[in-house]
């Protein structure tokens, strides 16, 4: 595909310095882009990049200059350079979509499907499942009894959805994720574990995106929900009843334990566990490896284990890197000591 760099400062309302006639075949980062590719600069750190690339054309922001590149500078390098990348992405590895139902597929009893509805190989749908319109479901997936797929969302291959599960507009589910199984209930008597029943249900509201191999537990009682715009990485673990807040980013290999509640806009890194029945405030974040163990309020930044504020967890890992000089000062400071001790001794039974 070819497009003008004028094309593309339509598209990203940016402003071009240079050379406006540049057709642009693709886009690439700035150390491995060539002729004819785009690129883009949005930290300041990579700016001496700028002169070694072999790109045609740069996105950046809006106060850079290089009159020696040809620039499209933007209030969002970042952004801008997506929105670009999109019209490369679009068809390029996609699953197939469109109006068809795969003759392997097997349609259970009072199935909805919307228009323009694509369900492809050997997908199970079971009673009363509803797919909305654009939607688009890849072969191997399973929706239960009851569940509800909305508008314009895509299930990647091999991905599970229980029963009574529903499933917002515009959301995109990745291989190998589980939605609705059952929570990790059980009751402790005389030394046996027994089930408790998972009857709650999962709520995914719309623009959500979850990554690969995620599990999220249905609520024992009521539901487990995914916030609006939230986007959850790779293998993650969601247990039943969590609520996380709109426009959340949970990152590969989490670990939430049931009932939390996360508010909106809150960060959690990799690897990092946060304990159930707590509460993190909005806009939080949450450093990668931590051990969330007591509430954290809204606009925090907490790490470590137990997790404590950002500020006082670096100062004591700070002291805890200068143990091995500080132990050193201690003994060469109990050597002396002692020294001083014997000298004071020695003057006491020789005074004169």
């Amino acid at each position: 595909m070819e497009i003008s760099l004028k094309e593309i400062e339509a598209l990203v309302g940016g402003e071009i310095t240079g050379d406006e006639n540049i057709v642009i075949t693709g886009v690439a980062g700035i150390k491995e882009a060539g002729e004819g590719e785009i690129t883009f600069v949005a930290n300041s750190k990579y700016a001496s990049l700028m002169d070694s690339t072999n790109a045609s054309a740069i996105i950046v922001s809006r106060d850079v200059e290089n009159g020696r590149r040809t620039l499209v500078r933007t209030d969002d390098p970042y952004l801008a350079f997506t929105k670009v990348m999109e019209l490369w992405a679009n068809g390029n590895g996609e699953p197939s979509t469109g109006a068809e139902i795969h003759p392997t597929a097997v349609v259970g009893k009072d199935v909805k499907l919307g228009e323009n509805v694509s369900i492809q190989a050997y997908v199970i749908l079971e009673d009363g499942v509803e797919v909305g319109d654009n939607a688009a479901i890849c072969p191997y997936v399973y929706i239960g009894k009851k569940s509800r797929v909305g508008d314009g969302t895509l299930i990647y291959p091999c991905v599970t959805v229980r029963e009574k599960i529903n499933i917002g507009k515009r959301c995109i589910i990745h291989s190998g994720t589980v939605i609705g199984s059952d929570g990790f209930g059980f009751a402790p008597v005389k030394g046996i574990h027994h089930k408790v029943p998972q009857i709650g249900t999962v709520i995914i509201e719309d623009d959500v995106e979850i990554g690969a191999n995620v599990t999220i537990d249905r609520g024992t009682i009521g539901k487990t929900l995914i916030g609006k715009g939230t986007k959850i990485d790779n293998l993650v673990q969601i247990a039943h009843n969590v609520a996380i807040g709109e426009n959340s980013i949970i990152v590969a290999q989490v670990g939430i334990s049931g009932t939390a509640v996360l508010g909106k806009g809150v960060t959690v890194a990799g690897q990092a566990g946060i304990a159930g029945h707590l509460t993190v405030g909005d806009n939080s974040t949450i450093a990668a490896r931590a051990g969330v163990t007591k509430s954290v309020p809204a606009n925090s930044c907490v790490s470590g284990f137990p997790a404590k504020p950002h500020d006082k967890e670096k100062r004591l890992k700070a002291t805890i890197q200068r143990l091995p000089e500080l132990a050193k000062t201690i003994r060469e400071l109990q050597q002396k000591v002692k020294e001083l001790e014997e000298k004071s001794l020695e003057h006491i039974s020789n005074p004169f």
